[in-house]
């Protein structure tokens, strides 16, 4: 698996160029949905990676956002998000991230994400840790609400969410040092696994958003529920994601807003 993910970061590195390369350029937008966005270079890196991952596990199946979102989960799954915070692309704000996880036997046996304009990557296998630019990171320590920072992020059918994000986010705030709310939930995650946040949770995401995160955090010593600590999985309506400390007391706040 080591060698899988050696050969798959520079891979994705690659990929990182393509977004380098669109990001000083004029976008080309197209609406997936009303605040749904797609832009050429989504679909240039995810074409790209399915290309240079095909090399490395020929006959592997993908599950990604552009082209292949409604794929089954099977053994050799490749789940990617070419660019997890597109509407940050399109508006020139670098909270940007590619994601690409690898799911063998029923669970995410790699994770990478990159955020290219940063030139931070983040990555994990299984059992083994996770690490930013190849240093390996922990969660926080950080062990009170009030002492917390927390992040969060709106899913794009905010009008089915919007009661429970603003009365969350309500107790949240008094209940926190801060929120925060970048817009890519891959990038949320990373941060999470590096202790930059202490907390974290949304509603609606897919798995492209959270396979290679929910993987970095646990490696990096944190837990990854559902808003009722159930197990999370792929499919999981909510993900709440903590440096374990705050788990229940994140986790009790969140199920009081349902």
């Amino acid at each position: 698996m080591n060698s899988i993910l050696k050969k798959a970061s520079s891979v994705v590195l690659e990929a990182g160029n393509i977004i380098k390369e669109g990001w000083v350029k004029p976008k080309s937008i197209k609406h997936k949905g009303r605040i749904d966005l797609v832009t050429e270079t989504d679909l240039a890196v995810e074409l790209f990676l399915k290309e240079e991952l095909s090399k490395i596990l020929p006959g592997a199946s993908f599950l990604a956002e552009e082209t292949a979102g409604n794929a089954d989960l099977v053994d050799r799954t490749w789940i990617i998000d070419p660019i997890d915070g597109t509407t940050n692309f399109a508006h020139g704000l670098p909270m940007i991230a590619t994601s690409v996880a690898l799911w063998v036997d029923g669970a995410v046996a790699l994770g990478i994400i990159n955020l290219p304009i940063l030139n931070e990557l983040f990555t994990a296998v299984k059992g083994q840790g996770a690490f930013m630019n190849a240093e390996s990171i922990h969660v926080s320590d950080c062990r009170s609400m009030e002492d917390s920072l927390i992040a969060t992020g709106f899913p794009y059918a905010i009008e089915d969410h919007v009661d429970f994000i603003t009365k969350a986010l309500n107790k949240v705030l008094l209940s926190t040092q801060g929120v925060r709310r970048p817009g890519a939930a891959a990038l949320d995650l990373a941060y999470l696994a590096c202790g930059r946040y202490d907390g974290y949770y949304e509603n609606a995401l897919k798995p492209w958003d959270t396979a290679s995160g929910w993987l970095l955090v646990e490696e990096a010593g944190g837990t990854v529920s559902d808003y009722n600590n159930k197990d999370f999985n792929l499919f999981s309506p909510s993900i709440l994601a903590t440096n374990s400390k705050l788990h229940e007391p994140l986790g009790k706040i969140l199920k009081s807003c349902l």
